[in-house]
């Protein structure tokens, strides 16, 4: 997925396993946490190889990797065993783990009694990253590129194109199954695993890999079939604008937010983007000086998307109010996924993976440039600005390996979790990879229906995203639910 979740924790010690053709030799979790993120709880780790070859054993002689596990325990009376184990499997690219810790709460009450195994995925958080000076918890901008960080990183990257290929989503994938049959053992509980946005599509390609023993997969915010161009990631700014305008005609449906406005909402927006073309201090008071981005990222966050028809009326008329409001909404939601040295997005490994594997447009407009993007969202209403960072590229991409845009021979009982609203994952093509997966005969796979619920549902939607996991791993059919 691609939230900046800005969450940390301090460096861990790590149990040393050796990567090689067994990964089984000794349980993972030895060590208490050295950091305070979550107290009580675990971390340790794999070691892995740099790079996995078709059967999964290491290559060559290249350097190891480490991925980075914290474990939380199950909230069980003492000396009682949990119930069941889940795997959290983060967004991104370039997500970690950490994004999952203020969600605890939530967690609890969807998987009572259940222990939580929340990796960083190679190249983020605390497992080996693809800068490993500055990306390191120790450089000036801790794990986040700062100043002249930025131009030495991707340098170094640049200096070693084939150094891209050992951060794709396969060695991610073979690293997340290493992790998963290695803790799982012997063990009678039940093994979920759950994934959000990109993390979906990793799961997915894990089960690529040979089956999991596993007792189900829960896939929140799914990404749509990998080579389907109406939604590749070029194609983000019309996937948010379709939720946009929808937002904007529910408020022509209701009679009270349509009589509070007087006139249209799409009509009253377009007036609004006039007077800030023509008026620099309009635009001056919008973050980042574009207003359609600002509100196609207001889309995210249910609290901040009711307020767009009442912001673009304020904006028409020359007021403050409720633009402070939301800013202040938006900055209250960043807030609540919590701060961690360990959480800044990993910017190289979002640019390698997005444009190895995810963004299909050099292949389909090799000669596509600023000004084509330009034209094209010119008319539109609620933009992203990922489009156009990807097209800036700068760094080496990694060739698409035989499973690119396949999908699991089979899968585990299987529930996805998709909001209508969703302007990341888009809803439509959600049920194109479930019908997929269905037409397939990998497995028993259900959609739940979030109705008006955005991306993320586990932090956008917590009382229907329990009620679903809850059902699910009673056995129980699923069930659609409504923000």
């Amino acid at each position: 997925m691609t939230f900046l979740f800005r969450l940390t924790l301090l460096t861990a010690p790590l149990a040393t396993l050796i990567a090689s053709a067994s990964l089984h030799a000794e349980p993972l979790f030895v060590t208490p946490c050295s950091d305070t993120a979550v107290p009580g709880s675990l971390c340790s780790g794999l070691n892995v190889p740099g790079s996995y070859d078709a059967q999964g054993r290491a290559i060559g002689d290249a350097d190891a990797m480490h991925v980075f596990v914290r474990k939380i325990a199950a909230d069980v009376a003492a000396g009682k065993p949990a119930k069941g184990t889940l795997w959290l499997v983060a967004g991104g690219p370039g997500e970690s783990g950490a994004s999952f810790y203020s969600l605890l709460p939530t967690l609890r009450r969807s998987f009572p009694g259940f222990e939580f195994l929340i990796p960083d995925h190679r190249g983020t958080g605390h497992s080996s990253r693809l800068c490993k000076v500055e990306e390191s918890e120790q450089s000036p901008g801790g794990r986040a590129l700062a100043g002249a960080e930025w131009a030495s990183c991707f340098a170094g990257i640049n200096l070693m194109p084939e150094y891209a290929g050992q951060f794709s989503i396969t060695m991610a994938a073979r690293d997340l199954k290493a992790l998963i049959e290695n803790e799982r053992g012997g063990k009678k509980p039940p093994v979920y695993v759950y994934g959000v946005s990109y993390g979906t599509q990793l799961v997915l390609r894990t089960l690529q890999l040979g089956p999991l023993v596993v007792k189900g997969v829960i896939l929140d915010s799914l990404v749509p079939p990998q080579t389907d161009a109406r939604w590749d990631l070029s194609q983000r700014s019309q996937v948010v604008n379709a939720v946009g305008m929808q937002v904007l005609a529910r408020c022509d449906a209701d009679a009270a937010c349509h009589a509070a406005l007087g006139e249209g909402a799409e009509s009253l927006y377009r007036r609004v983007l006039d007077k800030a073309q023509a008026d620099s201090t309009l635009l001056a008071k919008i973050p980042g000086k574009n207003l359609k981005h600002f509100m196609g990222g207001m889309l995210d966050v249910p609290a901040a998307r009711a307020r767009i028809p009442y912001l673009l009326q304020d904006l028409d008329q020359g007021k403050d109010g409720e633009l402070t409001a939301v800013r202040a909404t938006l900055t209250q939601a960043a807030a609540s996924l919590g701060s961690y040295p360990q959480s800044p997005l990993s910017i190289p490994l979002v640019n390698i993976i997005s444009n190895s594997e995810n963004n299909l447009q050099p292949s389909l407009r090799p000669n596509w440039a600023a000004i084509d993007l330009d034209r094209e969202e010119a008319d539109l209403l609620f933009t992203s600005p990922l489009p156009r960072i990807l097209l800036g590229g700068g760094l080496p991409t990694y060739p698409r390996d035989a499973y690119f845009g396949g999908l699991p021979a089979k899968v585990p009982p299987m529930l996805a979790l998709q909001g209508t609203l969703d302007p990341k994952t888009p809803y439509a093509g959600a049920q194109a990879q479930v019908q997929a997966l269905t037409q397939n005969k990998a497995g028993k796979v259900a959609l739940a229906t979030v109705q008006n619920a955005p991306h993320f549902l586990l932090w956008t939607a917590p009382a229907c995203f329990e009620q679903a996991s809850s059902r699910f791993i009673a056995g129980k059919a699923a069930q659609d639910c409504t923000l």
